[in-house]
């Protein structure tokens, strides 16, 4: 018998689970990225070594918001794609077990440890997948946010128009600047932020008793799992700011140095506060969007 509380279920409106994974993740990428640009924004320039008020302070504050919305959806569903597949492909098959009276039920035989692990494999892989989208975004994006360019097309046509004096693979190297150091900030972030998510959603749904988390509640779970994560990780993204915005290309290590240096450990938790801010309101759309997204494509209804 369902559960009373239990949403029910309709026919669902995209049969294949990839392609929901897809349609939801854009969705979600899209709607987040252009609801909280402007604190996007504030964070930016707050991190950028040209100073809060130098890199345009609180005027232009939707200043290349056209780099995101071509970039938001792509990146986003690339993400979740690569995440729910990996989480399927290591989901474990339920085993047939007997109660005291001979009846049959199913039973999971892994441990919410292994299931973490998995977690936070498939959060690290999808990241990795969605970069190849997002790092040139954000270097056009961000050159536009702090002032250098006034909008996104500007900052991406000075990129491309050094081809001519340095070549395409000058051009690659500056779209793709600041590659590992988002890498290793997002990896952490994400190995934080999904795994959290997760168990709070089965918390949630052993309270309930229902089969799965509706939007709401995954969008309050996914505020709390991404504010997290975004506190923990706040230095690894003043770092790759710093790299993106530099004049010319710098080492990891040689700007981790400049910033002590120049500015003192202080520096590297500049815009805490709006990154904290912006990211838990964005878990809760983000993953609120998804999971609304997702359900409705797989027919949950009743929520």
């Amino acid at each position: 018998m369902q559960h009373a509380l239990e949403p029910k279920r309709a026919q669902a409106w995209v049969e294949s689970p990839y392609l929901r994974s897809l349609i939801a993740g854009g969705l979600a990428g899209t709607t987040v990225d252009l609801t909280l640009y402007p604190l996007d924004t504030l964070k930016t320039r707050l991190q950028s070594s040209a100073g809060f008020t130098g890199s345009g302070g609180f005027t232009g504050i939707y200043r290349g918001v056209g780099s995101a919305i071509v970039g938001s959806a792509p990146g986003a569903a690339l993400f979740f794609i690569t995440y729910d597949s990996i989480k399927r492909s290591y989901k474990p098959t339920p085993s047939i077990h007997y109660n005291a009276e001979g009846k049959p039920y199913k039973a999971d035989t892994h441990d919410s440890g292994s299931e973490a692990l998995v977690h936070m494999l498939a959060a690290s892989l999808g990241e990795v997948a969605a970069c190849a989208v997002r790092v040139p975004t954000e270097v056009v994006k961000q050159r536009a946010q702090a002032s250098q360019h006034p909008s996104s097309m500007a900052a991406l046509t000075h990129i491309l128009h050094q081809r001519h004096a340095r070549g395409f693979a000058h051009v690659w190297s500056e779209l793709y600047r600041g590659w590992s150091i988002t890498i290793i900030r997002e990896v952490p972030f994400t190995v934080i932020q999904f795994p959290l998510w997760e168990a709070l959603k089965k918390y949630r749904v052993a309270q309930t008793g229902r089969s799965e988390v509706s939007g709401f509640e995954g969008g309050v779970l996914g505020s709390v799992a991404g504010a997290v994560a975004a506190g923990v990780t706040t230095p690894l993204d003043v770092l790759k700011t710093r790299m993106m915005l530099a004049r010319e290309k710098e080492p990891m290590f040689a700007m981790l140095a400049k910033i002590l240096r120049e500015s003192g450990p202080r520096a590297f938790f500049a815009g805490l506060g709006p990154r904290v801010g912006w990211i838990s309101v964005g878990g809760a759309i983000f993953l609120g969007s998804y999971q609304w997204g997702s359900n409705v494509l797989g027919g949950v209804v009743g929520e």
